[in-house]
């Protein structure tokens, strides 16, 4: 598992050094496979928003500081949006068990 950095917000973002390299990044987080719950709860939490609590952490994930940690990511506006997108979904991958959809 990828380490969890422990990042100090801003309301632009944060330090990126944690955000895997797009080549580093398996092709199943890319945008390209719409069937990744990950990449389905990356794109809820850009355009909806998403409850904390709908993020389940895998067993010693601190999940508040996970959250800053995708937070900083999302927030930024250096890497593609692309890039964003991948990044995130696959560190969800690595510090969460479960996406649970939020019903409407």
């Amino acid at each position: 598992m990828i380490p969890v950095p422990d990042i100090e917000l801003s309301p632009f973002g944060g330090p990126l050094d944690h955000m895997p390299k797009i080549e580093d990044i398996p092709e199943k987080f890319k945008r390209n496979n719409s069937n990744n719950k990950w990449i389905k709860a990356q794109q809820d939490w850009f355009f909806k928003g998403i409850k904390k609590t709908q993020l389940i952490p895998k067993k010693g994930v601190d999940r508040d500081k996970a959250i800053r940690a995708l937070s900083a990511i999302q927030r930024s506006w250096e890497p593609s949006h692309e890039h964003k997108e991948a990044a995130v979904a696959y560190l969800m991958s690595e510090w969460f068990d479960d996406y649970v959809e939020e019903e409407r």
